[in-house]
C-alpha cells in the first residue's frame, strides 16, 4: 500500500521535452490520517506515528491544494496564450490588409497623378498651338494693316502733291503780268485767252479732285 512509483524528491522523467504524465496518487491525505497501524511488540510509538502522519497528511494536502491552484493557473494563462495568439494572429492580419490597401492606395495615387499630368500637358500643348496660331494671325493682321497704312500714306501724299500743284497754279494764275497791254485786246483774241485760262482752271480742279 505504500509502495510508490518512484523514490522521494525523484522528479518524474520527461519524454521529448513535453510535460511529464500525470502521477497517479495512491495515498490520499484522508488515508494518513485515518490509517491504523498494527500494534508489534517492540513496534513504535503510536503517538509519534499518528503525529507524523498527521503532519505528513497536512504538508500532502496543501501540496495538493497547491497543485490543482497550479494546475488552475495554467489552465488560465494557457487560455491567456491562446487569446494572445489569435489576437497576434488578427493583428498580423490587421497589418497585411492595412499595408496591402496602402499599396493600392499608393499605386491608385500614382496612377491619377500620371493622368492627371498627361491631360495638363496636353491641354498645355492645345493651348501652345491655339496661341501659336493666334499669333500667327496678329502677326498676319498687323502686316495687313503696315500695307493699308503706306497705301494710305501714298494715297495723303499723292492729293498733297496734287493739292499742292493747284495751289501753285492759282498763285501763279493771280500774280499781275510783267507787260501790261496798253490797249484793250480785240474780242477775237481775249475768247481764246478766256478759253485758254478756264480749261486751266479745270485742270487744276481735276489735279486737286
Amino acid at each position: 500500500m505504500y509502495d510508490r512509483q518512484t523514490p522521494p524528491g525523484t522528479p518524474p522523467p520527461a519524454e521529448g521535452g513535453s510535460a511529464p504524465p500525470e502521477r497517479l496518487m495512491r495515498v490520499a491525505p484522508l488515508d494518513l490520517r485515518q490509517h491504523r497501524f498494527r500494534t508489534v511488540l517492540r513496534g513504535f510509538d503510536k503517538t509519534e506515528v499518528v503525529s507524523m502522519l498527521t503532519e505528513a497528511a497536512d504538508d500532502f494536502e496543501h501540496a495538493l491544494r497547491e497543485n490543482d491552484r497550479l494546475r488552475q493557473d495554467l489552465v488560465r494563462v494557457e487560455a491567456l496564450l491562446v487569446e494572445h495568439r489569435e489576437r497576434e494572429a488578427n493583428l498580423r492580419n490587421t497589418l497585411l490588409t492595412a499595408q496591402r490597401l496602402a499599396d493600392e492606395i499608393k499605386d491608385a495615387a500614382q496612377t491619377e497623378a500620371r493622368l492627371i499630368v498627361k491631360e495638363a500637358q496636353g491641354r498645355a500643348d492645345l493651348l501652345l498651338q491655339k496661341t501659336q496660331v493666334r499669333l500667327e494671325e496678329v502677326e498676319r493682321d498687323i502686316n495687313e494693316m503696315r500695307l493699308r497704312r503706306r497705301g494710305v500714306e501714298g494715297s495723303l501724299e499723292a492729293s498733297i502733291q496734287a493739292l499742292y500743284h493747284a495751289l501753285e497754279f492759282i498763285r501763279d494764275q493771280d500774280r499781275p503780268d510783267d507787260k501790261v497791254l496798253l490797249h484793250r485786246p480785240r474780242a477775237a483774241d481775249a475768247v481764246p485767252q478766256q478759253t485758254r485760262i478756264g480749261a486751266d482752271t479745270s485742270r487744276a480742279a481735276d489735279e486737286r479732285g
